[in-house]
């Protein structure tokens, strides 16, 4: 049996959102059960801003282990950043019985009603995808949304798929354009109602889901304003090593130490990646004092019922989506690797 080589266009159109955030969730749920199986992301930078970021881990329920690497030009523009060049994303996939190396995929990975959007939305949204399952009341209807770009869409797209009582959506980002063409998109595509506003501060106002999809490096909003039942999702996972190497002069936030105090229920991805980065949004309030490390649960404790999640409609409920791990990449990777199987796509090699 050979390697198989999928590029870029091989993974175009192969996986559903419902599919991603099932397989992301039993990556958790191992990664959990099993913990050696997963890792923290580990990101080094070059003096020019280059940044590359490696992913290792796996999914044994899956039969895969493997690693994902991509490389980024980052440029840091006052409260934001953008990326000057993403190269596409390497996942190298091996059996976890054998150690065989299966697949080497070159790409991204996108959902296959939305097609291309930015570099990781759709592994990011899916993994958002897991924490909305638990944490979003049943009846959620109406959501504030900060950012109008990829990220954006695929994140609606995770929420609509869990909870399809969802009917509006206010959107606010800084392009007015870009919402424009954001709520004429995507509001007849997912069949919900998007109305572009004019400013962020009507976000929280009568909303049940605060979705940040943004690239800011300073905190959206202030979480005194939230109210019972509601839930907030971030995205933004941030990096000590940007402080190191001077490319900015405290850690990246998008959301405040207020959220986490008000929270009724806080969850991460993977605490020691929040604790080893000191991404800002979750360890500056515990460095702060104002929560304990202890008060913060990962997503796997939810998939595996170590935390029941919600229990209240009146919880406020806050998912800190702070970066992916091996496990939820290789829980993407190994889902388009068999479907493409299934249609016969890639090129396959003989290494002997």
């Amino acid at each position: 049996m050979g390697v198989l080589i999928l590029k870029p266009a091989d993974l175009q159109g192969l996986v559903s959102m419902k599919e991603a955030i099932g397989a992301i969730e039993q990556g958790y749920r191992e990664s959990t059960e099993f913990p050696v199986i997963n890792a923290p992301r580990r990101r080094v930078h070059s003096p020019a801003g280059v940044r590359v970021s490696n992913f290792p881990g796996g999914v044994h329920a899956l039969g895969v282990m493997g690693a994902q690497v991509r490389a980024e030009l980052v440029v840091q523009e006052g409260a934001n950043q953008r990326y000057a060049h993403r190269e596409h994303p390497v996942h190298v996939l091996h059996d976890s019985e054998s150690g065989q190396l299966l697949a080497i995929l070159i790409g991204e990975i996108d959902e296959k009603t939305i097609g291309p959007t930015s570099l990781m939305a759709f592994r990011t949204a899916a993994t958002s995808g897991v924490g909305f399952r638990y944490l979003v009341r049943e009846d959620a209807r109406t959501v504030g949304l900060f950012g109008s770009g990829g990220q954006a869409a695929n994140q609606i797209l995770a929420l609509k798929t869990e909870r399809p009582s969802i009917e509006q959506v206010k959107v606010y980002s800084r392009d007015a354009e870009n919402r424009r063409v954001f709520a004429e998109t995507y509001g007849p595509q997912f069949d919900i109602e998007i109305i572009s506003v004019d400013t962020p501060d009507v976000l929280l106002d009568d909303v049940d889901v605060i979705i940040c999809a943004t690239n800011t490096n300073v905190e959206l909003f202030d979480g005194n304003r939230l109210v019972a039942g509601q839930h907030v999702t971030g995205i933004i996972g941030g990096n000590k090593q940007l402080v190191q190497g001077g490319f900015l002069k405290k850690s990246r936030r998008e959301i405040d130490d207020n959220t986490a105090v008000r929270a009724d229920v806080v969850v991460t991805n993977l605490k020691e990646s929040m604790v080893s980065e000191e991404q800002g949004d979750l360890f500056g309030p515990i460095q702060a004092g104002l929560i304990d490390v202890g008060d913060v649960y990962e997503i796997g404790d939810l998939v595996t019922g170590n935390h029941p999640g919600r229990t209240s409609g009146n919880q406020i409920t806050y998912h800190k989506n702070n970066n992916g791990t091996g496990a939820s990449e290789m829980a993407m990777a190994m889902t388009a690797y068999r479907r493409a199987c299934e249609e016969g796509r890639g090129t396959e090699i003989n290494l002997t």
